[in-house]
């Protein structure tokens, strides 16, 4: 069922300083992008920095979220797994996956986490409306879907589709962290070591299996672009 309600008025008082926004070089191990988290949020939970959006790439990797369940560890062997606090279940990161680390402050904009949650949907949206491509909301499933008509219909006749984007979040004294994934060219076949969020019945997909062979670079000012319609003015972080 698509969700249409865009919960996602989430800009900034008058006077909040801008959001920074970081680009890591290479690959990021995935321990040592969670102490940078953590201590991000304490320092902007403390009004001791402002906000920070992180953009990173991981080396393959799969996380467990809260709601994780063993049984959904299809490959468990087969790289490196990170127990989490995000909510959600099992997820891959990996080159070619664009993963935004979302670190906000709801108590300066608004505290209600379902509406973060949408507002972060609609940025992955309208970074996808950039490129022609339309990314759909499901009432029933987080995350950001593609249809994919070409490909088979489903057991209950309805079009195919495939995820694009997944979302997890953890929040602490009201400041967020972990945040969002979008595959622009990740290797798909390494999904298949989990069920992806704990859904079987559907597919994974990317931007360049779509037939849109992006530069990361492109999706990267493409989503700044989206980030700032949604919540607000960034600046480089130095």
């Amino acid at each position: 069922m698509l969700r249409t309600e865009l919960s996602h008025q989430m800009f900034p008082l008058q006077g909040t300083p801008p959001v920074r926004w970081r680009i890591a070089d290479g690959l990021v191990p995935y321990e040592e992008a969670v102490a940078t988290m953590e201590a991000e949020v304490a320092a902007i939970a403390q009004g001791r920095a402002p906000e920070l959006v992180w953009l990173v790439e991981h080396p393959p990797l799969y996380t467990a979220g809260t709601s994780a369940d063993a049984a959904d560890l299809i490959e468990p062997d087969r790289f490196p797994v990170f127990a989490t606090g995000r909510g959600g279940e099992y997820t891959y990161h990996g080159p070619g996956q664009r993963v935004a680390y979302v670190m906000l402050d709801l108590k300066r904009r608004r505290q209600d986490i379902r509406a973060f949650v949408g507002a972060l949907e609609e940025v992955i949206i309208r970074t996808l409306d950039s490129m022609n491509v339309r990314g759909e909301r499901r009432e029933d499933r987080v995350g950001v879907w593609v249809r994919r008509p070409e490909k088979p219909t489903l057991a209950d006749g309805t079009v195919a589709e495939d995820k694009i984007a997944a979302l997890g979040i953890r929040v602490r004294k009201w400041v967020t962290f972990h945040g969002l994934s979008l595959n622009v060219d990740p290797d798909l076949g390494h999904f298949s070591g989990i069920i992806p969020c704990g859904i079987s019945a559907y597919g994974v997909t990317s931007l360049v299996d779509l037939g849109l062979p992006v530069m990361m670079a492109d999706v990267d000012i493409r989503l700044r672009d989206a980030f700032e319609k949604v919540f607000g003015e960034t600046v480089n972080d130095v």
